[in-house]
């Protein structure tokens, strides 16, 4: 299996503490990836090798979060690593960018937590991130709410490839549970130009949030500065 690594987290899961597994891989080259370094791939690490890091840490975790990369790359290793996780009876999370509906239809019932990327209105991805997938993650969308997987869109704000109409018409469109707005982070992305590309504050963040919430009223930013915060 292509593995980026591992780690402990309190953040991944929402009021739980999670082994956080970043699979290595990607099908798409957005140009404000922030972990440019796993599109590529990761380091080939035998699956048993996880299951065995899942149950040394399984008394001291509560959930496993498996991310990307795109973790539906590798979907037969990645519905064993959920079989066993529930089979320890560990919670799980799966973050996707929604590419793959028919894979995610799969490993569906045995996620208790997704987080799809929504990267752009649907009929404008290819604007946005280059690749024309926006149909396919509006079915990954309506295969996990028509589920009783606890659903959260999330969209990372990019000044200058989103705005405020693009924000609208994204939460329009939505149907989840939860819909987070990300800062954009010029520090490590792919693409080197977006590198002068100002990071939004966390106040521009929170007014076009409140600007969404008469569209969309369960609503959250997400910045490194002040972390998770409901608006």
């Amino acid at each position: 299996m292509e593995l980026g690594g591992t780690v402990i987290s309190s953040l991944e899961y929402p009021g739980k503490v999670s082994l956080v597994i970043f699979t290595g891989g990607c099908n798409l080259r957005c140009p404000y990836c922030h972990n440019p370094e796993m599109i590529s791939g990761g380091e080939g690490v035998p699956r048993e090798e996880i299951e065995s890091e899942i149950r040394k840490q399984k008394d001291f975790i509560d959930a496993v979060v498996i991310t990307g990369g795109e973790p539906l790359l590798q979907c037969a290793e990645v519905k064993q690593l959920l079989e066993f996780s529930k089979g320890l009876g560990l919670l799980t999370k799966l973050d996707t960018n929604g590419g793959f509906p028919g894979r995610l239809s799969k490993v569906l019932k045995l996620v208790d937590y997704v987080a799809l990327d929504v990267k752009a209105p649907f009929d404008d991805y290819k604007r946005i991130i280059g690749s024309d997938i926006g149909a396919k993650v509006k079915k990954s969308m309506e295969e996990c709410a028509n589920s009783p997987t606890y659903l959260e869109c999330r969209t990372t704000y990019v000044p200058g490839l989103l705005n405020q109409e693009d924000m609208e018409k994204i939460a329009k469109s939505l149907d989840c549970d939860l819909y987070t707005l990300q800062q954009f982070r010029n520090r490590t992305v792919l693409d080197r130009k977006l590198h002068k590309t100002p990071n939004p504050s966390r106040d521009e963040l929170f007014k076009m949030a409140e600007n969404l919430k008469p569209i969309f009223s369960n609503l959250k930013i997400k910045t490194a500065e002040f972390g998770e915060e409901m608006v």
